[in-house]
Formats: C-alpha cells, sequence, structure tokens
C-alpha cells in the first residue's frame, strides 16, 4: 500500500470520500487506482448531464468575468443547458466584487487543504459564496449542511480569504454560502455562519486530517449503500451494477471534474 505523501494536498472530496468510505480514499487518492467501471445508471444520460454541467460552470464563469451574455448564449444549445442559462441570467445582477472560480488554500497541520469556489461575491463587508448544482432532484437542507463542501468551503474563507477583505480576514459571521440549484431557481439553500460554527468546522477538519495521517489500515464502509455509486465497487466485491443516477447525484462529484491547477492557488504560506 502506498503511504500518504506529506503534503498532501486534502480537498472536500477527498475528505468525504473518506468519511463515506476509507477504502475508497485509500484506492482513489493514495494508489491511485483507475478502475473502468461506470459511476451510475443509465451511462449515457449520466455522462450526458455531467458533461452539460460542466459546460454550464463555465458559461456562468465566462458571464461574470465580463463576456457579454448573447456572445454566450449559443453555447446553451441543449434543452438542459439552455433552461439552466435563461434561469441564471434572471436570477443574478449586482452581487458586488466577483471572484469567480476562486482557488484557496492554507495549512492543517503537516498538510494543507484546497477548495474551489464557483464564486466568492464581497460586498459591504460581507462574503457570499456561491455553489452552482446542477442536480436533477434538489436535495434536503440538511444532507447539504452535512456535506464537507459546506464545511470546507465557509472554514476555508475564514482562514484563507483576507486577501479578498483587504488583508483582513473575515470574521465567521461575514460570511454565507449559497448552493443554487439550476433547476429550481428560487429554491436556494442559504447557510449563514458564525464563530461557534467555525470552531466545530476547523477541529472537524483537523480531526479527520489528523486521522488520516496515522491510519495505516483503511477499511471498506459498513454501509454498503454507498458502493452502489462507487466505481471501485467490483474491484471490492460490493456488486457490479451501478446505482440510478436520480438516486444520489451529489455522491459523485469532484472537483476533478474543473481543472483544479494547484500550483497556481491563493493560500496561506507554511
Amino acid at each position: 500500500m502506498t503511504d500518504l505523501p506529506t503534503p498532501f494536498t486534502f480537498s472536500q472530496s477527498s475528505l468525504q470520500d473518506y468519511v463515506d468510505c476509507p477504502r475508497r480514499f485509500q484506492l482513489r487518492y493514495m494508489d491511485q487506482l483507475n478502475w473502468p467501471a461506470v459511476d451510475t445508471e443509465p451511462v449515457v444520460e449520466n455522462e450526458r448531464r455531467q458533461i452539460e454541467g460542466q459546460i454550464f460552470h463555465r458559461l456562468v464563469q465566462q458571464y461574470l468575468l465580463g463576456v457579454p451574455s448573447e456572445n454566450l448564449s449559443k453555447m446553451a444549445n441543449t434543452p438542459n443547458l439552455e433552461r439552466w442559462w435563461n434561469n441564471f441570467r434572471q436570477e443574478f445582477d449586482n452581487l458586488g466584487k466577483l471572484h469567480p472560480e476562486l482557488t484557496l488554500s492554507s495549512p492543517i497541520g503537516n498538510h494543507r487543504l484546497v477548495a474551489k469556489y464557483d464564486l466568492v461575491a464581497v460586498q459591504d463587508n460581507q462574503a457570499t459564496i456561491y455553489d452552482w448544482k446542477t442536480y436533477a432532484k434538489r436535495p434536503r437542507d440538511e444532507w447539504m449542511s452535512a456535506r464537507w463542501q459546506t464545511r470546507v468551503y465557509r472554514a476555508l474563507l475564514v482562514q484563507a480569504g483576507a486577501h479578498l477583505n483587504n488583508n483582513n480576514p473575515f470574521e465567521p459571521g461575514q460570511i454565507e454560502m449559497i448552493y443554487w440549484y439550476a433547476d429550481f431557481p428560487s429554491e436556494p439553500t442559504r447557510f449563514k455562519y458564525d464563530a461557534n460554527q467555525f470552531k466545530r468546522d476547523w477541529s472537524a477538519i483537523e480531526k479527520v486530517v489528523n486521522e488520516i495521517s496515522l491510519t495505516k489500515e483503511f477499511p471498506l464502509t459498513e454501509d454498503e449503500k454507498m458502493c452502489r455509486f462507487c466505481v471501485y465497487r467490483s474491484y471490492c466485491n460490493r456488486g457490479a451494477q451501478a446505482g440510478q443516477m436520480d438516486e444520489a447525484e451529489a455522491e459523485m462529484e469532484s472537483e476533478a471534474a474543473f481543472d483544479i491547477n494547484f500550483e497556481q492557488i491563493s493560500e496561506i504560506e507554511f
């Protein structure tokens, strides 16, 4: 088995993978095993929606960087993309100083933590994190609250976002995170932040990072329902049939689809 390199770059996806299934973390991030299996069924529809989701993120990024919407609209050339793009343009305006596709990083123990944000908007000393979701079904707010993305994104903005606020670190109470669902534009999930939540989140992140750093054995999850949406299920003898896409789209999310360049990250130095 490959040892965890030091420093290792942790993300919300790698932390989520470890908590969901330590073996998945080992196979994906330590052994870097590419296993030829599908995440979900039906395969063609799943792949199409993933590609559309990536195109939508790029459309929004270019729009927020100042490309005229009429120049971008021709790229919204499928029913899903056209609907999502129209919903977005009707919903967002005058968000303040915009930082689209922002990547932040901070030391954590002997390692570092990184996150790539769809958008951080700063206005009147308040920072709002926006994350665009193209789920076919709107998830429960309670489920989104428990995701490592929600914990990591808000906590890391406190730790590493001072340069967005005239070199003054944001107080937790100045931060809000909004998940905006392209198919449910009037039903966003909003999570305000506070000092107690930040203390809890950063402590939880440090605890898991330390646990992973000291771990020698990475067992399979005891919750075999997780295996339905994992490419390694056949490798681990946990079944060959993929789960259905509409059951758990969020389980398959990964920053890998959005091309994080770890060498060009705004961060706190070690």
